[in-house]
């Protein structure tokens, strides 16, 4: 059946003819733990499902080691003192000692990166210079960057200003529930202003730090809010946009705003008229506190000072803010001089956001292609770049990021950037994964495990589909293996191994069964026979549905999908077989094979490998049958001609899908506790 021949009851989702996808990138301080290969995989799923979609030569699959910043600079120095890095002279040694075991982490989970660089490393270290500068100089042409004073905190003991992460203390934003305030971000990801930093402490010191003026660069982000405004309207209305991605980044569209305790109010009222001009709301005496509203930042900055000058403490509330470019860490790209402010480097936040970009130049670079064949990705309305990230992140790849793409037009953007300029981004957060149901944190008193130890009790594609089934999109999910539960009864199931059961238990049985009755009774070589239309209907409608969810990015619809439809090929054996003859015994043969393959072609994106080996036993040609123009044909269009429609015998107990040694053992010492 052609293509053309098939009947569609409903629009089929559209996909660009390009596309970039990238994931967060991790810091280069430390390696790899489950969170950060759970967010690179769900860009591992929609990169290797837009392979086969749309062709593997038209997708790009970028992220890399974020290498410069506070928290590299701050880590070295600790395991230095510590004696823990003899192997290390340099920041940038240890940094690229994490890199190459991020990507060694990244590559055993199956994670297929065309690039995963490094943003001080090698070529895309170079590259990413000029690209800070091509940004810092567009956008300074553009009329959006300004020099400010602002305060930074001082050691005084140790004579020197600390660095972002050398200051921790309180966020000060109304509600934050971080357990890690910093100079100027919280670990949520709260931005707000030094001088708002509730009870910082210096961690070289261990004393308070003082305050003192610092000259940097900043982008006018709080200038960008009616073009912001227009874009998150416009994408509310997607149908794969989160409703809890909108509500988080209209909050930051508030004016700027106090919260002040109750406990504080007969103070306040002494001193409020010296405040500049506000507005009070929810003035009830019975409330635990009031917000005091401001038309600008600069009047909320003035009232602060005058707050604190008093002794009455206060929260801040989310708005946009100045985003900060430079800072004075010698660890970071060198900064282009630009109004008056020289000799520093770029904040590592705005260079991060670019980073992407430079990769993408990287690999094509690297596969000989033109200089700016990069902007076929970032720069063409025929393509797309899909950016999976944490809610933690939608401050920066939200309002930040976007306003900034939106003013490398010049000053007066346009919501839809013509050709050849920098086109926005889809945004695909997910929420919270938590651990053993509390949040985990490098950072906080609940460690993750390293990445790295699930391997050794849990196959990937055992970790690869469970995390495929988490349905990030709308709720935290908690990852409570049953290896690392301190609680765990013998008893128990594993919730990290129950979607797998589906490949070890479910696949792997239909599969050993048609295979092996093809051995027993044609000898090994599939019976050719017209597929029926009920099959072919059949798989039409779980590919459309896939498709569709795949689409929305709505992951754990598309488990569900491949469950659905990889349980029904067993019911459909199972019924068929009781007393088939022979010639029934080919058809149902035929028709099975053809679910089956296409149940192969889903779950590609899931367990690439794997699947590619259950292809390769069938006799598929394998730069044929992943591709989506062949999906509807029935599947001896795709069988490689050189094996003859023969299958590769298959041994007695061969599993295409295996569980662990780890479970295998755990199986045994149990059976052999219950005898």
């Amino acid at each position: 059946m052609k293509d053309s021949e098939i009947k569609f009851e409903r629009p089929r989702p559209t996909f660009p003819k390009r596309a970039v996808v990238t994931t967060g990138m991790p810091y280069g301080n430390k390696t790899l733990h489950f969170g950060h290969v759970g967010m690179a995989l769900r860009g591992d799923f929609f990169a290797r499902f837009l392979r086969d979609r749309i062709g593997k030569d038209n997708v790009i699959f970028v992220s890399g080691t974020d290498c410069y910043g506070s928290t590299s600079v701050e880590s070295f120095r600790k395991l230095k003192e510590e004696g823990a890095l003899d192997d290390c002279a340099t920041v940038k040694d240890f940094v690229e000692k994490n890199h190459n075991l991020q990507a060694k982490t990244f590559a055993d989970f199956e994670i297929g990166f065309n690039l995963f660089g490094g943003s001080a490393l090698g070529r895309a270290g170079e590259i990413h210079k000029d690209m800070s500068a091509w940004f810092l100089n567009t956008l300074t042409k553009a009329g959006m960057i300004s020099k400010h004073s602002s305060w930074q905190f001082f050691d005084k003991k140790h004579n020197c200003l600390l660095n972002g992460r050398q200051v921790v203390g309180k966020c000060p934003v109304e509600g934050c529930l971080s357990d890690h305030g910093y100079a100027d971000e919280c670990s949520l990801g709260h931005q707000y202003l030094p001088q708002d930093l509730i009870d910082p402490i210096s961690t070289l010191s261990g004393e308070k730090p003082t305050l003192i003026k610092v000259e940097n660069l900043y982008f006018n982000l709080e200038d960008c809010i009616p073009e912001l405004k227009a874009w998150i309207e416009e994408i509310s209305h997607d149908g794969d946009t989160p409703p809890f991605m909108v509500k988080e980044i209209n909050e930051f569209f508030k004016h700027p705003m106090i919260y002040i305790k109750r406990q504080y109010f007969d103070m306040f009222n002494a001193i409020k008229n010296t405040l500049p001009p506000h507005t009070e709301l929810d003035r009830d005496e019975k409330a635990p506190s009031m917000a005091i509203v401001f038309e600008k930042l600069t009047d909320r900055e003035k009232a602060c000072e005058i707050l604190a000058s008093h002794d009455i403490h206060y929260r801040t509330g989310k708005t946009l803010t100045p985003f900060r470019l430079t800072c004075d860490i010698d660890w970071g790209v060198p900064c282009p001089e630009s109004a008056g402010v020289k000799n520093q480097t770029f904040y590592v936040w705005p260079e991060s956001l670019w980073a992407p970009i430079t990769f993408t130049k990287t690999y094509l670079e690297s596969q000989h292609k033109p200089a700016d064949e990069w902007k076929k990705f970032w720069c063409d309305k025929d393509a797309k770049v899909y950016q999976f990230l944490g809610e933690d992140n939608l401050y920066f790849y939200g309002p930040a990021q976007q306003a900034m793409f939106l003013y490398m037009q010049g000053s007066k953007p346009v919501l839809h950037p013509e050709n050849g300029q920098l086109q926005l981004t889809k945004i695909c957060p997910i929420k919270s994964i938590l651990y053993m149901n509390s949040k985990a944190s490098s950072s906080g008193s609940l460690k993750p495990p390293a990445a790295s130890e699930f391997l050794k009790y849990y196959t990937s594609d055992q970790f690869r589909i469970h995390f495929m089934a988490m349905n990030l999109t709308n709720n935290n999910v908690s990852l409570s293996p049953k290896a690392f539960n301190p609680d765990a009864k013998d008893g128990d199931p594993d919730p990290m191994v129950l979607e797998g059961n589906l490949l070890t238990n479910v696949y792997n049985r239909i599969l050993r069964t048609v295979f092996y009755s093809t051995q027993n009774n044609f000898g090994g070589v599939i019976p050719k026979c017209e597929i029926d239309d009920e099959v072919i209907s059949t798989c039409k409608n779980a590919i459309l549905n896939y498709e569709r969810f795949m689409a929305d990015k709505k992951f754990h619809q598309v488990y569900n999908c491949v469950d659905v439809f990889i349980r029904n090929i067993n019911k459909y054996w199972v019924k068929g077989v009781n007393n088939a003859d022979e010639n029934a015994l080919k058809k149902l043969t035929a028709n099975t094979l053809q679910m089956i393959v296409t149940a192969d072609i889903l779950l590609h994106p899931i367990v690439p490998k794997s699947s590619e080996n259950v292809a390769d036993y069938i006799g598929l040609d394998l730069n044929k049958c992943f591709d989506w123009e062949n999906i509807f044909k029935p599947f001896y269009q795709v069988l490689n001609d050189a094996r003859g429609g023969k299958l590769t015998t298959l041994k007695e107990k061969e599993d295409f899908f295996r569980r662990s040694n780890w479970q295998l053992e755990e199986f045994l010492r149990l059976n052999t506790q219950e005898n």
